[in-house]
């Protein structure tokens, strides 16, 4: 039989089940890309978290190894937190601020130098709990084994004058000296010490 002498079959639509079995494979697919998605989240997510923490948390122990080995002062504020616990109100007009800190099991101790005004000084001692009728002329309260920690020297020819504002525990213990060389612009020295 020639081709053209052939009937024509039908075109069968496709059976219930292959169109089952058709639909279920895309339904299966769509599942097993949104499990791996899921996957990808439930694992990916917490990795990436877990990954930014480590890299801020070893940049933030670098910070503070960085600052437990320095020996000497360092050209920046303390924290409000250590100005706190050490109760050393740094005036906010304070310039050329300096700090250092030294702990151990028996006691802690802040040393600051800052420069500031004749309002500045007295603001200072007032919000520390004292007042400039304290400063005795001719006094240096910081004592020598404070001042060798730091490098500070007092010299004479300058005028200098200091207090001692004593606490009681827990509160800390400021040894403040000033030089008043310049009283429009007087250089402050503290050294806070506080006990556990």
């Amino acid at each position: 039989m020639a081709p053209a002498e052939r009937p024509a079959v039908p075109r069968q639509s496709p059976s219930p089940d292959e169109s089952g079995q058709a639909e279920d494979r895309r339904h299966m697919i769509r599942r097993r890309w949104l499990t791996a998605i899921i996957i990808v989240l439930l694992i990916g997510v917490p990795a990436g978290y877990l990954a930014i923490s480590a890299g801020q948390s070893r940049d933030s122990g670098r910070d503070k190894e960085a600052e437990v080995s320095a020996t000497g002062l360092q050209n920046d504020w303390p924290s409000k937190t250590q100005r706190r616990i050490y109760d050393v109100p740094v005036p906010s007009a304070a310039t050329a601020v300096k700090y250092y800190e030294t702990n151990s099991w028996a006691v802690s101790k802040l040393y600051v130098q800052f420069k500031t005004t004749a309002a500045g000084l007295a603001e200072f001692l007032k919000d520390s709990g004292t007042s400039t009728a304290a400063l005795r002329p001719g006094s240096v309260a910081i004592g020598a084994s404070d001042a060798k920690v730091v490098g500070w020297t007092f010299p004479p020819g300058h005028d200098w004058a200091g207090t001692t504002h004593a606490q009681k525990d827990p509160l800390p213990t400021q040894d403040i000296t000033v030089n008043e060389s310049d009283p429009d612009n007087p250089v402050v020295y503290v050294v806070s010490t506080a006990t556990p």
